[in-house]
């Protein structure tokens, strides 16, 4: 089973809202997810980034690779 940090888009239309989850890399993007670590709201000046660093950290030593986005995001947190 191959484990990414991930957006999961939410809100409606014009007004996006993610939330930083922990999902199987086949689940769909906005689908199921196995837990749910932070969120991040782009909409906000400025944007708001709330991350729990004990899951992250906890999920990369299980072997659970962040995206790109995600990346960018953890380093500007």
């Amino acid at each position: 089973m191959a484990v990414k940090i991930r957006l999961k888009r939410m809100g409606s239309k014009g007004k996006p809202f993610y939330r930083i989850v922990v999902a199987d890399s086949h689940f769909p993007r906005d689908g199921r997810n196995i837990e749910e670590i932070g969120y991040y709201d782009p909409t906000k000046n400025p944007s708001e980034i709330v991350v729990d660093r004990e899951k992250v950290d906890e999920w990369i030593k299980k072997g659970a690779q962040p995206t790109d986005s995600v990346k960018s995001l953890l380093a500007r947190k």
